[in-house]
Parts: C-alpha cells; structure tokens; sequence
C-alpha cells in the first residue's frame, strides 16, 4: 500500500533537533476518550490504568531529555507548554481530541508524532494532523524515528516490522502519577492474540510481522519485582495465549504474594492444570470474552477458538477456583434477534458471573468487519466518536438500530438491578464468594456517584485496600510477605522489562 502523506520541512529553530543542546523537550499525551469525557459522572473504568505505553516509550529517552506524560482521562492538560516533540497515542474515539491537540502543537512549532491502533487503521487520515505517524506497534520504529529526530532528517512515515520485546528499556514509570490511577500496578507481558476474529483490530495493527509474541519470563518477573504493593493487573490482550509462557510465569510467581486480575479466553480455562497453575500464583479475577452464545454468530465472526466450548463449565472452574468473572458479550451480529438481551442477560446471572461487559458490534477501521460492511454498504456514516460500542453505527440485520441500542441499554440495567446481582450471588455455595460478588459487582456499577467524588477529589488509589480485600474474599486467603521497595531510576541503558503496548 503506497500512502500519499504530506512533507513537513525538518524540525529546526529554536526548539529544533539535530542541533548541539542538552537534550530534546518531549510531550507525550493521552488524550481522552469522548465517551469518558462527560461532565456528570466519571465511570470508575476510565481512571483504573496509566498510559503504559507512552511511559515505555519515554524509557528511551536520554537522561539530558525533558519528557511530561499526561493523561487526560485523569488530569486537565497543560497546553500552553513549547515542547520539541509530541507524541500523542490516538484511539478511535479520542482520534478527534487527538487531532485538535496535534494541531494546536504543530501551530506552535513543536513536531507532533502520532501512533495507535486507529492511526495504524487510517494513516493517510491521522498524516492530515501530524510530522510523523507510526504504523503498528513501536518496538522497532521509535528508536529509529529518535535517531532520526536528534539528527534532524525525521521522516513521515515509520511502519512495523520486526516484533520483539527483548532488551527494551526499562518503563518510565515515575512519570505515572500513581495516586490518580486505582490500578497503577498495570503490567504487559505479551503483545497481540493467537486468534483472528473479524471485529478486533489485532489483524491489522500486526499486519507485517508477528501478531502474537511475548517477553522472556526472566523479563517479565523482573518487572513485577520494581512493582510496589500486592495488586497486578496483566493488561495483555490474551495471558494465557502461549501455555508455555504463561506456565513458567505463573510457577515462578508462586510465593510472591500477589493478588491479580488478567484477560484469558474460554479454551485456556478449561486447558487442564493452566487456570490452576494462575490460581496458585495469584489469579482472583478473570476477564473472559464470551462475546455470544450463538454458534453461528461466532463462525460468522471467526471467532472459531470459542466452538465447541462449554461456557458453563468454564465459569464452573473458575468460581470453583476462587476467581470471579468479568463476561464480555456482544449485540448485533447479523444472527440476533431481540430475544438476544433477555437470553443472554438470564444466562450470565443464572452463571453467577460477577461482572459483565456489554458492548454493540462496532466495525473498526481496518477490521474484517469494516471491510465486509464497507463493501456491502451498510456503514451509516464514519463519526468516530459513535465508534465506542455504545451506538449503532451501522445497518443492522436481526433487528432495527433502535432496538439494539435500546436492548444494550436494557442488558446493562438488568444484569446491575440489586435484584439480579443478589440472585447471581445465591448460585454460590459459600457465604463469602456471595459476599464477594455483591461487592465487586454493586461496587463496579451501583456507586459510580461515590466513585465520581472519589476520582474528582484524586483520592482513587485510597480504594485499592477495598479492591485488594474483595479479591482476597476478606482475608481468606492468608497474608503475604510485604510489599517490595521499589527501586529507584537509574542511568538510561536497556534494561529487560514489561513491555507497555507500544504505541497501540
């Protein structure tokens, strides 16, 4: 694919690279999504995890560079700063908040890089807002575009392709502010998913090179290690994606005293002996991509690693492990009906899932959906900030857009009526995994007033006891050995480390 991206004299004047200085001023931002941007309640899932990604692409910043990363899901950002360089990770809804910041730095002389899963969809689109756009993950292209920068020749386009996350630096993470985030202690160890379904932007952010790959394990420990506290959460897309891998993290986990959540998928649940392995390491809470409980709705969408899988009998090992369950389901594949909210709705509570995720089929650029949907005419339009899996955002099949958006809407307040989460807590034989589920799931849906008060006061980090006791299911589980000192920050060189989904 040949891309038609505008040229930008090189960076030059006083805010310049390639010229004799200490070092280069750089700006890395996170932009907000427009679905968490609402000036009433803030939804406690869009302070729960600090932009890894960006403070792993600070690690490769010199010691003489000056570098800020905000986050503007968590804090008002500071736009009257003269930085070198801006780097702004852009998300399909935040891509036009992206695009306004972008400009706004280019008008003031800065260099703005742009990366991300929707840049890499629409490169020739996001290349209208920026000097330099990156295609794909940045393990390999952004120390290349540094050198480049520092000699004053950057070019417009670095794209992907070689994919390793081996002698990366180590992440930058005293430019996380911790007390803003409930979850600081986010961690990747993998990047990309073994599987292939037509809805996800894995296929075509990996394009080019591998799509599934992961850290040495020595690696990975090593990060957990300089991880203050017993909280984890394992951002990866798939954990459990190579059983070896996970195997011998999780065996050399065992005796460290950490609680954690992370993603897997129904098959490695039920693999015998993997989901026991993480149980003994840690594991308390699992987020699993059910998606929907139509045979044909899973062909459709070659989600083909779900065939043929007893769900039930998956949440069954779970709980009886010890490890709640966060569902994900999907609306609106072309096989729906709109029985599809009742059904499923009845069946995750009759499961006891503690917590669900709702979502409408959105085609993301770049995806198999999008392209199928394309070509059949049935996009509604390309306002990216109805991208967010909230609305209908094109010509539905099973039923009419009204009454999918209308039955999503209706999922997500069944599912949460006090009355559904007190019935999923009386599948559960034990009182304290009762207990248990009524915490963790009226404290992820019926409080959010009280989590609004808490994220506006910067007080979100003082609730993770509370999480930390939920997922120890109030101190069953026996105590660990303290909390390790983190260490301090010491001279750039590469350092084995976590990888932070680079630019995605």
């Amino acid at each position: 694919m040949t891309l038609k991206l505008p040229l930008r004299p090189p960076p030059r004047t006083a805010r310049t690279a390639g010229r004799q200085r200490a070092g280069i001023k750089v700006k890395m931002i996170l932009p907000a999504l427009t679905e968490a941007t609402s000036p009433f309640f803030r939804p406690i899932k869009y302070s729960l995890f600090p932009p890894l990604g960006l403070a792993t692409l600070a690690g490769y910043l010199g010691d003489d560079d000056e570098v800020a990363l905000q986050d503007e899901h968590v804090e008002r950002l500071d736009t009257d700063d003269e930085p070198d360089l801006v780097v702004i990770q852009v998300y399909i809804t935040s891509a036009r908040r992206s695009y306004e910041l972008a400009d706004h730095y280019r008008r003031k002389g800065a260099w703005v890089a742009l990366g991300g899963l929707h840049v890499t969809s629409l490169p020739e689109e996001a290349a209208r807002h920026a000097d330099s756009v990156f295609i794909g993950p940045g393990e390999d292209t952004w120390p290349v575009f540094l050198d480049d920068f520092r000699a004053g020749c950057p070019k417009p386009l670095y794209r992907s392709t070689v994919r390793t996350l081996a002698g990366l630096p180590r992440i930058r993470r005293d430019l996380i502010k911790r007390s803003l985030y409930l979850v600081p202690n986010s961690i990747v160890v993998s990047c990309g998913c073994p599987h292939v379904c037509d809805f996800c932007y894995k296929e075509a952010f990996f394009q080019g090179g591998r799509g599934f790959y992961t850290q040495a394990v020595e690696d990975a420990l090593a990060e957990i290690d300089r991880l203050p506290g017993r909280h984890l959460y394992f951002l990866d897309d798939h954990l459990f994606g190579n059983a070896r891998f996970a195997s011998e993290l999780f065996d050399a986990m065992r005796g460290m005293g950490r609680l954690w959540q992370a993603a897997g998928t129904v098959g490695s649940v039920l693999r015998p002996g993997l989901l026991e392995a993480a149980v003994t390491a840690g594991l308390r809470s699992l987020f699993v991509g059910f998606e929907t409980l139509d045979p044909r709705s899973l062909r459709s969408q070659r989600k083909f690693q779900n065939l043929r899988r007893d769900y039930g009998e998956a949440v069954r090992r779970l709980h009886d492990a010890g490890v709640m369950v966060n569902g994900s389901f999907v609306f609106g594949m072309d096989e729906d009906d709109p029985s599809v909210f009742e059904r499923t709705v009845e069946w995750a509570i009759g499961q006891g899932i503690e917590t669900a995720t709702f979502h409408i089929l959105t085609p993301y650029p770049g995806t198999r959906l999008f392209e199928r949907m394309e070509a059949e005419g049935r996009l509604l339009h390309r306002d990216w900030d109805l991208y967010d899996t909230r609305h209908v955002v094109f010509r539905t099949r099973g039923m009419s857009g009204e009454a999918l958006e209308s039955g999503y809407r209706r999922a997500y307040r069944d599912f949460y009526r006090w009355g559904s989460i007190l019935r999923g807590a009386s599948t559960k034989n034990d009182p304290v995994a009762a207990l248990r589920h009524v915490a963790y799931a009226a404290g992820w849906k019926k409080f959010e007033p009280l989590w609004d008060r808490v994220i506006r006061t910067r007080q979100v980090l003082r609730m993770r006891p509370a999480l930390e006791q939920v997922l120890r299911g109030f101190g069953r589980q026996p105590e660990q050995p303290a909390e390790p000192t983190p260490e301090p920050r010491r001279a750039r060189r590469p350092m084995p480390h976590a990888h932070g989904g680079v630019l995605r």
